[in-house]
């Protein structure tokens, strides 16, 4: 049997095993759709994507046959790329800025689209990552939702590489519950386990899956 599935069934029964409702993200940035294909044939569809203009070379004719994929961005958006990122993904992970809230919801209005949007947490306060500080994210989910109107599904949050993960899961639980007990978008191969455990809903993982690029 292909590794591919042997590998996806080992990480798909390990999440269903922690947390029953788990969303299994399978991020397929950088693979071949060859092998993103064996995964769509056993009934995967969620998949997630680093960067817009590589999805849509790779995911447009395969969402247009398949109406059942639904496509993730969870590498950081710019601005100038709001439009092509709403014709093509169902899901935002990298919501990290007022004025990309606002260029989102100005381009939804223009195609009469809506889709789901994680704000992205900056737990470590690291310089180098995108992502709203704690102090600030009350405020931002209030814009967001109040004023551009943006369809606020949960929070996501990358931990520092040399920090453990749980606690950062656990902040961004606990700020969760500050806003309204929203849906948590954390954990990737090396740490799904953690943050399946400390609540996670949405899990994002490729190289556990596809092995090392």
């Amino acid at each position: 049997m292909d590794n591919i599935i042997e590998n996806y069934k080992v990480v798909f029964n390990k999440c269903f095993t922690i947390k029953t409702n788990t969303n299994l993200i399978v991020v397929s940035k950088s693979r071949t759709i060859e092998d993103i294909t064996k995964l769509i044939d056993i009934n995967h569809f969620h998949f997630g994507e680093n960067k817009v203009q590589e999805a849509l070379n790779k995911w447009q004719n395969i969402k247009t046959v398949n109406k059942n994929i639904k496509l993730h961005l969870i590498g950081k958006l710019q601005s100038n790329k709001a439009d092509k990122a709403l014709l093509l993904f169902d899901y935002i992970h990298s919501l990290d800025s007022r004025a990309l809230a606002t260029r989102l919801s100005n381009e939804e209005k223009k195609i009469n689209k809506k889709i789901k949007y994680f704000i992205q947490v900056n737990t470590g306060k690291e310089t180098q990552k995108s992502g709203i500080f704690e102090e600030e994210l009350l405020s931002f989910y209030k814009f967001c939702t109040e004023v551009v109107q943006l369809n606020i599904l949960g929070l996501m949050c990358i931990p520092p590489i040399y920090e453990s993960p749980r606690k950062h899961f656990q902040k961004l639980k606990e700020l969760s519950k500050t806003i309204g007990n929203l849906e948590l978008s954390m954990g990737m191969s090396n740490d799904y386990e953690i943050a399946l455990e400390e609540g996670a809903s949405y899990v994002r993982i490729g190289s556990a899956i596809f092995g090392p690029r």
